[in-house]
């Protein structure tokens, strides 16, 4: 009788094999990744070539959030709202800053708002959307292809939830972007009205520690969604595509992922001397400040020192004379900016000279 029991329960573990933690079957790809090492934690069809509806405006806001003055205001024109779908409310003649076009793609997924950055920053859609291609390019975004900033479907308009992940995990470093899509309502000022607009994501009310990232939907691409979640220094990112549970998923998903990370990595204060020249001190001192890492077993953080070995007087307090990476898989998790922490003025003239002659005395003497 034992042997019957032990071949059904085997039979029904193959037939029905059990999931590592409760995602539905509805989703036709997810990802589970961990932020800061980047690495997968859960995959279930991630390389799928799929389409993405409005997760495409993380690519469309980040190109936005990297090039540069967000509070430059721009005039609608026709061309900016003449697209179907969601919408901030855009119209022709209004002025706007391109900091409010980031929360308008963001938290109300306006394809207006996409199609006004668009315009605004390449001039027209198509130059934008090949500054979108070069972007996933650059970033080795290997199976994505933009047709549009919006994220109306097209033929080529496709990439996976491997892909998304990454490109998530990226643009979360930038930290415009970041408090744009951890932004769970905003009221903006523009054209003389002041208009209330709320995220769609209600993850960011519901799940402990969420940060974003993007909600999507057409008819062809189903419900995608894009999150991420913060606990402790954990960041974990989860992806589905094409899932019509995506908000309980992206709650399993992300519980998964945190209870993989059990790393920890820190470093401690660091203080530097950098030899100052023409100087009424000889050197200046640099510090980095203590930081911490969380990151699943076998991930290794490492530390890269990147400093000026000598620099001129006068120094003012809060120059920057270097910087400290933190990378992991070569993917840069934290920077800290090494700055003066106090002036070094130059030394008089006649100072310098005498210094000058004392450093040739000491040299002749040694020879």
């Amino acid at each position: 009788m034992k042997k019957i029991f032990c071949f059904l329960l085997c039979l029904t573990l193959f037939i029905c094999p059990i999931k590592t933690f409760g995602v539905s079957d509805s989703a036709r790809s997810a990802v589970v990744m961990d932020a800061t090492s980047g690495k997968v934690l859960y995959n279930n069809n991630g390389s799928a070539r799929l389409s993405m509806a409005s997760t495409t405006k993380i690519m469309t806001a980040l190109i936005l959030c990297e090039s540069g003055d967000l509070s430059r205001e721009i005039t609608v024109t026709p061309e900016m709202v003449y697209v179907e779908g969601t919408s901030m409310g855009l119209k022709v003649g209004m002025k706007i800053t391109l900091e409010d076009l980031l929360y308008g793609m963001l938290l109300s997924s306006g394809n207006d708002a996409a199609n006004a950055t668009a315009i605004a920053l390449g001039k027209t859609v198509d130059n934008f959307v090949s500054m979108m291609n070069s972007k996933a390019k650059e970033l080795g975004l290997s199976n994505t292809h933009f047709e549009t900033p919006s994220g109306l479907d097209g033929e080529s308009h496709y990439t996976t939830a491997y892909d998304l992940a990454c490109l998530t995990r990226y643009a979360l470093n930038n930290e415009t972007f970041y408090k744009a899509c951890s932004t769970e309502s905003v009221t903006l000022e523009y054209d003389g009205k002041k208009v209330y607009l709320s995220n769609h994501n209600r993850l960011l009310k519901t799940y402990e520690g969420a940060i974003g990232v993007k909600t999507g939907f057409t008819k062809k691409s189903g419900r995608c969604l894009v999150s991420a979640a913060e606990r402790g220094k954990a960041r974990i990112i989860a992806v589905t595509l094409n899932d019509g549970n995506d908000w309980q998923d992206h709650t399993s998903m992300l519980d998964y992922g945190f209870s993989l990370v059990d790393s920890q990595q820190s470093f401690e204060e660091e203080i530097y001397k950098i030899p100052v020249f023409s100087g009424e001190n000889s050197y200046i001192e640099v510090k980095t400040k203590p930081i911490e890492f969380s990151v699943p077993s076998g991930e290794k953080i490492i530390k890269k020192e990147c400093i000026y070995p000598y620099t001129f007087a006068p120094v003012k307090k809060g120059d920057t004379l270097g910087y400290v990476e933190y990378t992991c898989n070569s993917f840069t998790v934290a920077r800290q900016n090494l700055v003066a922490e106090n002036d070094v003025e130059a030394l008089r003239y006649d100072s310098f000279l005498l210094r000058l002659k004392n450093s040739f005395l000491l040299i002749f003497r040694n020879i």
